[in-house]
């Protein structure tokens, strides 16, 4: 049997609905960095706790509450890196769309410390 990379067990503890429940494994000037040219007013560097949770309100707002992410695999990579592929759904400007997306988050003393979110937009 294989033991679970410690770095895979924190995403256990995220819950992006609830960022205030995932405090002891964000740290405080987390970074998400987030590019897509079909939502350009989220685009951007979003630092700090209070940042990455609004990212994730005006994205539902945006998506008039039907952004859902489904997992579909998460890999450590070394140490210090995990990368998880998740595949999106939402409406977006009244058409149903489903996307997979790629993040690449950092992990440092136990602590998601940034995450580059890259979304397929073609």
């Amino acid at each position: 049997m294989v033991d679970e990379h410690p770095n895979v067990r924190l995403f256990e503890r995220l819950d992006l609905r609830d960022l205030d429940s995932a405090k002891e494994i964000l740290s405080e000037d987390f970074v998400w960095h987030y590019v897509n040219p079909r939502l350009p007013d989220l685009e951007g560097d979003h630092v700090g706790l209070r940042a990455f949770g609004s990212f994730f309100e005006r994205l539902h707002g945006r998506t008039q509450g039907t952004f859902r992410v489904t997992p579909v695999s998460i890999m450590p990579c070394g140490d210090e890196l995990v990368v998880t592929h998740t595949r999106n759904r939402m409406t977006l400007d009244g058409q149903d769309i489903e996307v997979d997306a790629v993040v690449v988050w950092r992990v440092v003393g136990g602590r998601l410390v940034e995450a580059w979110d890259i979304p397929a937009v073609h």
